[in-house]
């Protein structure tokens, strides 16, 4: 039979439409070249031959020619061992099967949906861009990221209006420093283009006016900016913003959390806490009270900038953990006694 296409979509030999969507989405999933940059190679095989196996077993006509006749009747050859150079009349009669770009059988098979672990990667070819900070980094030498642009099908059946693929997202790492002031972020796009009858490569500069404030899942929509296809509308591009991990401060919606320790002495004495917050300011902390395990300071309008709320601030809370001395001297458990009265 040459290519065994059910092997190749792990299904049996009376797989249902149901069994060959399950294999089909799980196999494709696996062996998609952008899931498998160390290997490309062998994935854009495999990816290939699964997409090859689908198009032919999820089509009726052709899987009931494939089941009789095998490969070589789809391609319109006569059946293995026969002596006839001509076509066989009950193959293909002709009609040849010419495998689609695997990566249109991917498009079409979801159809719109984002795959569950795709960023913006359901339809077609990429699209990349850089992203730096200003000031911070000097120019746009980052590392690179990836944006997937979505390849339409066309608008359908008796319809000529083109369609507007989905939105095409990418996340912009930003600092907690950068959330607290406010930044201008330069994003460098490279994206295919339709000019004068053909598609060509442009290249442009977008400014995100990062306001203090704002937080991870923020979106900044850039309307048509995505890759153009014939046929059909300019995707929107869509920034999303995250948030770096911060060496001291923790961000819980507006507040901001610190963790310190002190020692017990300090606990039980008072002590001066020094923090230096992130727009560089250094505040200090004067504790004048007995600091119990799991304490909490809150100091108001100290946290992070709300965003809708124009010179408002949440809280800073400062959480301490007391630090207990291992172990003691007769002496020093004496006058530990006799201090507290014990």
């Amino acid at each position: 039979m040459g290519v065994d296409y059910y092997n190749i979509l792990k299904v049996n030999r009376g797989a249902s439409d149901e069994d060959l969507k399950k294999s089909y989405r799980r196999l494709a999933m696996k062996w998609h070249p952008d899931k498998n940059l160390g290997d490309n190679k062998e994935a854009e095989a495999k990816f290939k031959q699964i997409s090859e196996a689908y198009e032919v077993l999820s089509d009726p006509q052709r899987r009931a020619i494939y089941d009789q006749y095998g490969e070589e009747g789809l391609k319109g050859l006569p059946p293995p061992g026969s002596h006839n150079g001509t076509s066989s009349s009950n193959g293909a009669g002709g009609d040849f099967f010419n495998p689609r770009n695997a990566e249109d059988v991917f498009a079409e098979f979801f159809s719109g949906n984002k795959p569950y672990g795709f960023e913006a990667m359901s339809r077609a070819k990429s699209m990349r861009f850089q992203s730096e900070g200003a000031g911070t980094f000097g120019g746009f030498g980052g590392a690179e990221n990836k944006f997937k642009s979505y390849k339409e099908t066309g608008g359908g059946a008796g319809t000529s209006q083109p369609r507007k693929p989905p939105p095409v997202e990418a996340k912009v790492p930003c600092t907690l420093e950068e959330l607290y002031t406010g930044t201008a972020r330069k994003m460098k796009i490279s994206r295919t283009v339709w000019r004068n009858g053909q598609l060509v490569q442009d290249k442009e500069i977008l400014t995100i006016d990062v306001k203090p404030g704002w937080k991870k899942g923020t979106k900044i929509t850039f309307p048509d900016k995505g890759n153009e296809q014939p046929n059909q509308l300019p995707a929107d591009l869509v920034f999303v913003i995250d948030e770096k991990p911060h060496d001291v401060y923790a961000r819980e919606g507006n507040d901001l959390l610190v963790r310190q320790k002190i020692p017990l002495v300090d606990a039980l004495a008072g002590t001066t806490v020094s923090l230096k917050t992130l727009d560089g300011r250094d505040l200090v902390i004067k504790l004048t009270d007995v600091v119990s395990p799991g304490f909490e300071l809150v100091i108001a309008n100290e946290g992070m900038p709300i965003a809708k709320e124009k010179g408002k601030k949440g809280n800073l809370r400062v959480k301490f953990d007391v630090g207990f001395p291992s172990k003691l001297t007769p002496e020093q458990r004496a006058a530990v006694r006799r201090a507290l009265g014990g």
